[in-house]
């Protein structure tokens, strides 16, 4: 027998806006060509035609994928599963990794990072090359763990340090 929801019951939408921690960048990259390993940064301008400056998928690309961030907390994940001391950042190719807030909560949602918005356009599925990157089993290992896609919504500027926050 299914349980008929009361006014006192909150409903998910309503959770959904519910997210008071707050993250903040612990590592940021660039990669000017598809293949080439990403270049470690302290600050980035995000573009408003979409992307980050210096990144291949800078200016005009109107798809969801502009921006890709992973939590330095699945870092910690892998490397366990991996049985490694830790991952570095720059080989799951993804341009900005944050701590302290749940990466998935943003998807579909905007949020602020220094001072440009982005909005969660997916998930970052791990892609084949991680086979290489991490080693054997690395792209299993990073399945659920592989991070959100984002769109630019407002030009600003991203640094080490910066807070990651749900928009309000």
């Amino acid at each position: 027998m299914q349980k008929k929801a009361t006014m006192d019951e909150p409903i998910m939408k309503e959770l959904l806006n519910v997210l008071p921690q707050v993250g903040n960048v612990t590592w940021i990259g660039v990669r000017k060509e598809r293949i080439i390993p990403p270049i470690s940064v302290e600050k980035v301008q995000v573009l408003a035609t979409g992307g980050l400056e210096g990144d291949r998928y800078n200016g005009g690309l109107a798809g969801k994928r502009q921006v890709t961030l992973i939590q330095d907390e699945h870092l910690d994940a892998l490397a366990s599963i991996l049985g490694k001391e830790n991952i570095d950042p720059g080989l799951i190719r993804r341009n900005i990794v944050v701590r302290g807030i749940n990466l998935l909560a943003l998807r579909d949602r905007q949020f602020r990072i220094g001072d440009a918005i982005l909005e969660g356009t997916g998930y970052c599925h791990p892609c084949s090359r991680m086979e290489e990157n991490l080693g054997k089993g690395g792209y299993n290992a990073m399945r659920g763990h592989g991070g959100i896609t984002a769109r630019v919504i407002q030009a600003g500027s991203i640094q080490l340090g910066d807070s990651v926050a749900l928009k309000p």
